[in-house]
């Protein structure tokens, strides 16, 4: 979703609420992460004295293989974002977000927040105990005899 702002650029007090889902065949090949639901993006810009704030909620579900047994889960997601978004910058800066031509695309800015909130090591449960590294034994469902 590509969102004009002019009208919020424009006029202290202004809000533009958004509130949409992402298609899962939008969602492919995104970092390599597998959607089992759209992705829910829902938020506003609101200009509060000539500043621009993006503040959103994204809630998503993952199909992942486990870290350590390597069973496929569903895990559900949900992360909260702010940005202040500027019409231009100086320099290069990754504290605001640029809207070129009045526009941002909330899509790019949501997927690319999310991908970067998301834990390295996924696991099925805390307590996973993984696959035997002898004989793969997946160890939540069974014992092994193999020396360890």
């Amino acid at each position: 979703m590509v969102a004009g702002l002019k009208q919020i650029f424009n006029a202290v007090g202004e809000v533009l609420d958004f509130d949409y889902k992402v298609p899962v065949s939008e969602l492919e090949d995104t970092m390599g992460y597998n959607f089992a639901l759209p992705v829910h993006i829902k938020g506003k810009f609101a200009n509060r004295a000539g500043i621009v704030i993006m503040t959103y909620s994204v809630t998503f579900t993952l199909k992942i293989a486990c870290d350590r047994c390597l069973k496929e889960f569903d895990r559900e997601f949900a992360y909260d974002f702010e940005h202040v978004v500027v019409q231009s910058v100086n320099a290069e800066n990754d504290e605001y977000i640029v809207a070129e031509d009045e526009k941002v695309d909330v899509n790019k800015i949501a997927l690319s927040d999310l991908v970067l909130e998301l834990p390295t090591k996924m696991l099925c449960s805390e307590d996973c105990k993984g696959l035997c590294p002898v004989c793969g034994c997946d160890l939540n469902e069974s014992e092994c005899n193999c020396p360890k």
